[in-house]
């Protein structure tokens, strides 16, 4: 009688075997970061002069509208508290990839990467095991009043 299927693999062959992956979440209250966040610099573009292949001059540039509204929206994440000085780079290297997308560019791949590894989407953040949690309502704490007294004061006169 034939068995359908493939060959089971020897135990030894398994790098892994019993030992559960185990992988915990970070998480990030869901507020927008008011933080400390690099602004779009001078965006610097090279145009061709006189058409001579070798002579570009760089020159002052703007963003584009869609890449300031992209850097508005990606800048004040969440998860950007967690971000160092190099994910702010990257983070900036992107922003110059959108904008040349947005003029025209080919590039929707790698923008398309690039906001993955930032975590722009909820799966791109699955991915990243990011997890937004809504923080605890404030609790209003009670005024003290200068003429109350604590009733430990009363617990320690009756040995309480």
């Amino acid at each position: 009688m034939a068995v359908a299927g493939r060959k089971p693999k020897a135990d030894r062959s398994q790098v892994r075997h019993r030992v559960p992956a185990v992988h915990d979440w970070v998480e990030v209250p869901n507020l927008p970061f008011d933080g400390d966040r690099p602004s779009l610099p001078v965006r610097m573009v090279r145009v061709q002069v006189d058409d001579k292949p070798p002579a570009w001059e760089t020159r002052r540039g703007s963003w584009p509208a869609a890449t300031r509204r992209w850097w508005e929206t990606v800048s004040t994440m969440p998860h950007c508290r967690l971000w160092t000085s190099s994910d702010w780079q990257y983070a900036l290297d992107t922003a110059e990839v959108h904008a040349r997308f947005a003029e025209g560019a080919t590039g929707a791949t790698e923008v398309r990467i690039r906001e993955k590894a930032l975590g722009t989407t909820v799966d791109a953040r699955r991915d990243l095991r990011i997890r937004y949690v809504d923080p605890p309502p404030e609790v209003p704490q009670p005024a003290v009043d200068a003429g109350v007294v604590q009733l430990d004061t009363y617990r320690d006169l009756y040995g309480g």
